[in-house]
C-alpha cells in the first residue's frame, strides 16, 4: 500500500472502530482460528519428541488458507470495498481498547486494595503463577503486559497492514496466535511449536523495534534508549527485550526481575531504572501505548502531506 492518505484513513477507521466497539463478544475470527489451531495441533502433535516437521506442516495448514482467502478477497473487491474490508480486518486484528481495559481492571483492584481480585485480573493477561504475587509484582506484571502486548496487539498489526495490507495483517495475527498457543518451552510444544515461534519472532522483529523507538520518543527518551541498548540483549525474548526495556526506561521505573511460573521461579534481569512499579505505573504504561499510537498516526500524516507536496 503506497498511498499514505489511504493508509492513514484505514488506520484511523480501524482504531475508531476499536475505540467505539472494542472486541466482538461473539464470532470473533481470532477465536475461531484458535479453535481450528487446537484441532490441528491435536491431530499432528502425537509424538512430541519428533515434533518439528509435524509442527511445520501444521503451521502451513493453519496459516496458508486464511492468508490466501485474504489475498483473494482483496483481489476480487473494488477499491472502495477494499478500504472497508481492510479497516474491518485491521479492527478485528488489533486490540488497543481491550488492552487498556485489562490493565485498568488490574489497577482498579489494586486501588481498592483487593489483592485477590488483582491477582485474578492479571492472571488473564500473563502466564505466571499469580497466586504468589504481591501488589508490586502484580503491578509489574500488568505494566509489562501493557508494553509487550502493545507491540503484539496494536503496533504489529498497524505495521503489517502498512507493508502488505489485509493479507499481511492476517498472516501476522495467525502466526502470533499460533505462537501464543504452541510456543511454550514444555515437553509437548518444545519442538512442535518451534516453527511458529521462530516465524513469529521474524514477523515481530521490525514492529517491535519501531514500538521500542516510539516508547522512547514518547517518554524519557535518553533513559529509554540506554535501557534498550544495555538491557534488551539480556532478555530471553529477541522482541520483548527491546520493547519492555525501552518502555520501562521511558516510564522511568524498574520492571522485570524474578517471577514465578508453572515451571518454577524464573530469574529475569531488571529492565528500566527507577522505583518499582505500582498502580500508577499501569496507567502510565497504557498512556504510553496510546501516545505512541498517536505518534504513528502523526508520522503518516506528515509523510502524506510531504508526499503530496512533492507530487
Amino acid at each position: 500500500m503506497t498511498d499514505l492518505w489511504t493508509l492513514l484513513l484505514v488506520w484511523a477507521a480501524a482504531l475508531l472502530l476499536d475505540h467505539w466497539l472494542g472486541e466482538p463478544r461473539r464470532w470473533h475470527p481470532v477465536v475461531g482460528f484458535g479453535n481450528l489451531a487446537a484441532a490441528i495441533e491435536k491431530r499432528f502433535n502425537r509424538n512430541p519428541d519428533k515434533g518439528f516437521r509435524p509442527g511445520l506442516l501444521a503451521l502451513v495448514l493453519a496459516v496458508v488458507p486464511p492468508v490466501l482467502a485474504a489475498v483473494l478477497l482483496v483481489w476480487l473487491l473494488p477499491p472502495s470495498l477494499q478500504l472497508v474490508v481492510g479497516a474491518v480486518g485491521l479492527w478485528l486484528a488489533l486490540s488497543l481498547r481491550g488492552l487498556a481495559e485489562h490493565g485498568r481492571a488490574v489497577a482498579d483492584a489494586l486501588i481498592h486494595r483487593d489483592l485477590a481480585l488483582a491477582r485474578e485480573q492479571v492472571g488473564r493477561i500473563v502466564s505466571r503463577q499469580t497466586e504468589a504475587l504481591d501488589e508490586t509484582a502484580v503491578a509489574t506484571a500488568a505494566s509489562e503486559s501493557m508494553l509487550e502486548n502493545g507491540a503484539d496487539a496494536v503496533f504489529a498489526s498497524l505495521f503489517w497492514f502498512a507493508v502488505a495490507g489485509l493479507p499481511g495483517v492476517v498472516l501476522h495475527r495467525a502466526v502470533n496466535t499460533l505462537d501464543a498457543m504452541w510456543g511454550y518451552r514444555t515437553p509437548r510444544f518444545l519442538t512442535f511449536g518451534r516453527a511458529a515461534a521462530r516465524l513469529d519472532d521474524l514477523l515481530n522483529w521490525p514492529p517491535a523495534r519501531l514500538t521500542a523507538l516510539s516508547y522512547a520518543l514518547r517518554g524519557n527518551t535518553r533513559l529509554a534508549l540506554a535501557c534498550w541498548r544495555r538491557q534488551a540483549p539480556k532478555w530471553d525474548s529477541p522482541n520483548g527485550g527491546p520493547v519492555m526495556a525501552a518502555g520501562a526506561g521511558a516510564l522511568s521505573v524498574s520492571l522485570g526481575g524474578p517471577a514465578p511460573y508453572a515451571t518454577g521461579l524464573k530469574k529475569r534481569p531488571i529492565l528500566g531504572r527507577g522505583p518499582d512499579a505500582d498502580v500508577g505505573t499501569i496507567a502510565a504504561a497504557i498512556r504510553l501505548v496510546e501516545r505512541s499510537v498517536l505518534l504513528w498516526l502523526g508520522v503518516v500524516l506528515v509523510l502524506a502531506i510531504l508526499q503530496e507536496g512533492l507530487a
